[in-house]
């Protein structure tokens, strides 16, 4: 029989292309999300009917998460408000990002389903002046500038006891700027932003520099659907770093340029606060070697994507 999924999050860009990659190799998926928003599953499937069971609620609610992974094999877990969203509302944000991942590993532990694979986040980094190594290892000290960086630090501390107390594995990921279609909001969706405004022929100009780590959607997709499969020994939860290809934000603007023909796209302002250069030390052990799609061939082929919408 085919294996069941339930997907939270699953209506943003990450949760749509973990849908789609599911349903492309025949397993079954529920979705859990707030509301019913379809525009992202209609944009990655080009058009195409998704077959899914949806169930609408919310991840703070406990007993609609229990309910939710009654019947299912596999958990990802991707619900969140993202930096803006916990900037704005902090109880809020607390309230999903943290008391929603609590009530995901306390279902999972009620259903037996493990292990759960997570979103957490390069935002549990600080600053790159704040670290004297170049690059950073998936055990270096925590250093959130945000607040959302520190409900992800909260989260990977709680799988951690989690594991210890209850035995529960789970593998947390930690991807930096995603990008790729579907991906139109949050602070690091700048860069897809560029790209959709190319295929519009509208100028446009992402408000920061610096360097970052480009994680192409659907890559992260696959690690998470990896992430899900891990088989432990012993309870585990380990948290890894995601490498993708990193590249400054005007080096990417410069190729968004060349591969669409429109060149009315500019780059300012200061670097984001997260470190840049992560080491993915093993990420390929734990879930097989994942090769990054090349930056132009995820550049076209979201430019691609996005002008068939249009």
């Amino acid at each position: 029989m085919a294996e069941h999924f339930l997907v939270t999050g699953a209506d943003g860009c990450i949760g749509a292309w973990t849908v789609r990659l599911l349903l492309d190799e025949g397993a079954e998926v529920t979705t859990f999300d707030l509301g019913e928003n379809n525009s992202r599953h209609r944009l990655v499937s080009d058009g195409a009917p998704m077959d899914f069971r949806r169930i609408t609620g919310d991840i703070v609610d406990r007993s609609a998460v229990v309910d939710a992974m009654a019947g299912v094999d596999r958990v990802i877990h991707l619900a969140a408000l993202q930096v803006p969203f916990c900037k704005a509302d902090p109880s809020n944000g607390a309230a999903v990002n943290v008391q929603g991942t609590v009530n995901v590993f306390e279902a999972a532990v009620e259903h037996g389903i493990s292990p759960v694979a997570y979103a957490s986040s390069a935002a549990i980094f600080g600053p790159v002046h704040l670290y004297p190594e170049p690059v950073l290892g998936p055990d270096a000290l925590p250093k959130p500038a945000t607040l959302y960086g520190a409900y992800k630090v909260a989260n990977e501390q709680t799988a951690a006891v989690f594991a210890a107390d209850h035995g529960l594995a789970s593998v947390g990921l930690r991807p930096f700027t995603v990008y790729g279609a579907g991906r139109d909001q949050g602070v690091t969706s700048a860069p897809t932003a560029a790209i959709y405004s190319a295929v519009r022929r509208e100028p446009y100009q992402v408000g920061y520099g610096g360097v970052t780590d480009f994680h192409y959607a659907p890559d992260v997709a696959r690690a998470f659907i990896a992430a899900s499969r891990v088989e432990f020994d012993t309870p585990a939860a380990p948290v890894l770093n995601l490498r993708g290809h990193v590249t400054s934000i005007e080096e990417f603007v410069d190729r968004v340029c060349r591969i669409t023909g429109f060149d009315d796209l500019s780059v300012g302002g200061e670097p984001l606060p997260f470190a840049h250069s992560l080491s993915p030390a093993g990420l390929a052990e734990l879930l097989g070697y994942i090769e990054p799609t090349p930056l132009d061939d995820a550049i076209a082929e979201t430019a691609r994507i996005l002008a068939a919408a249009l």
